[in-house]
């Protein structure tokens, strides 16, 4: 497998934990290198049911090293929780989880900002988790951010505290919020401080030394493309790089020693939150609601669905450079008798092969579809490519021509058996 980096092809939720869980087999270190406490990676094994926010899930496999990077913004009190969860699961970390001290931290008035500015836009709303994921990485590209290392020395971190708590309590205040706790935030913060103390390192090192001992690396990237601050539909996006390029930015590790991309996509389309989404489809996701499909793992949210965008996965692919493709849930299509795919958009009666900058453009995109058979049959007991039935092999085979990337996987269930590997 060498260095891999797993990304979302679309907005997120593409059931990248799943496909992660699956590759962290041949893989030494799992690296997280973006992202917060907003995204959720979902694994089931046999009947249990595992959602992990900032532990990469590659926690699952005994043995396995994880790496919380320097571009992950964290909320040390969640993390702790995190790991009391795992203990409860009788899940070891300690010696296998490393924390780069360089992350920045999630403060509690960057959540009440967060809230603050999200109601402020009215009908503008960004449709964020109010996590405070946004006013951390604000405070970070202003150089104002206080990062886990800080926390690591209590005198450090109770002078910079006050500092940002007098400045922040001040805009809450006169936003009608009532003023944080200084003293509640100084210990709860310490006290997680205490907890997280074993696993914080300078982890760019322990990095490179893997490298160097020709160690495999899987870098496992939150959210997906469409919400990079960068590359997504701005301003309905997140605020960190969640392209491949972030996996470099994130981590510390040269983009030449990356050997390998995949991008990982659902069947169909899905999206949570608010901007643009030309192939959503009510109908489509009345069903898969109705089957108990498409429910946030971080906030439980019923999410946006629509057809398969294919303008979307070939934008992604270009961004990313995708070497294979890995299809997710295939079997949520095993009713239909009739399968869209959008080839191209039409805007103002011109035919668009490529996605357009601007959200209010995309906005006013009309999809153009072709249409494929369903087959009408249960995939999820399918495991080869020939249990699969033709017209699913076919629907497939077209993806990944228009794609313009191998086909690697395809997922027809939730639990880490139901995937099958094509290369």
């Amino acid at each position: 497998m060498s260095n891999t980096v797993l990304i979302g092809a679309q907005w997120g939720d593409e059931g990248k934990g799943k496909v992660v869980d699956v590759l962290t087999e041949d893989a030494d270190l799992v690296i997280r290198m973006q992202g917060g406490n907003n995204a959720g990676h979902t694994v089931w094994v046999g009947k249990k049911k595992y959602v992990l926010h900032l532990i990469p899930s590659g926690i699952l496999h005994p043995n396995k090293v994880c790496v919380i990077g320097n571009g992950v913004v964290m909320d040390p009190v969640h993390l702790v929780h995190e790991l009391d969860g795992l203990k409860k699961l009788r899940i070891k970390v300690n010696k296998r989880l490393y924390i780069s001290e360089n992350a920045h931290l999630v403060m509690p008035y960057h959540r009440e900002l967060d809230a603050l500015r999200e109601t402020s836009r009215g009908k503008g709303k960004i449709g964020t988790t109010k996590r405070g994921i946004g006013p951390t990485y604000m405070d970070k590209a202003s150089r104002q951010g206080i990062r886990l290392g800080d926390l690591m020395q209590p005198d450090r971190f109770a002078n910079l505290l006050k500092d940002r708590l007098r400045v922040n309590n001040a805009i809450l205040k006169a936003n009608g919020v009532k003023p944080l706790s200084y003293q509640r935030i100084l210990e709860d913060y310490l006290q997680a401080a205490k907890r997280l103390k074993p696993f914080v390192t300078n982890t760019l090192p322990l990095i490179h030394d893997a490298m160097g001992s020709g160690k495999r690396m899987l870098f496992e990237g939150a959210q997906g493309t469409f919400l990079d601050i960068d590359h997504g539909t701005y301003p309905y996006v997140t605020s960190s790089s969640t392209t491949a390029g972030g996996a470099c930015t994130g981590s510390g590790v040269p983009p030449n020693r990356v050997s390998r991309v995949v991008g990982v996509m659902k069947a169909y389309t899905t999206r949570v939150g608010e901007g643009p989404f030309p192939t959503e489809d009510d109908g489509l996701g009345d069903l898969f609601h109705g089957m108990g499909r498409e429910f946030g793992a971080t906030t439980g949210r019923a999410r946006r669905c629509g057809w398969l965008d294919m303008v979307m996965i070939r934008h992604a692919s270009m961004v990313n450079g995708f070497d294979d493709l890995s299809v997710t849930n295939l079997d949520g299509l095993d009713g239909l008798d009739e399968i869209k795919v959008c080839v191209a958009y039409r805007f103002k009666g011109k035919r668009l092969e490529y996605m357009p900058a601007s959200h209010e453009t995309l906005e006013a995109c009309q999809p153009i579809y072709e249409s494929f058979a369903g087959w009408k049959r249960d995939t999820s007991s399918a495991q080869s490519w020939k249990e699969l039935p033709l017209k699913a092999r076919a629907y497939l085979k077209a993806l990944s021509q228009m794609a313009g990337c191998r086909l690697s996987s395809v997922s027809v269930g939730p639990d880490r058996s139901q995937i099958i590997h094509l290369s």
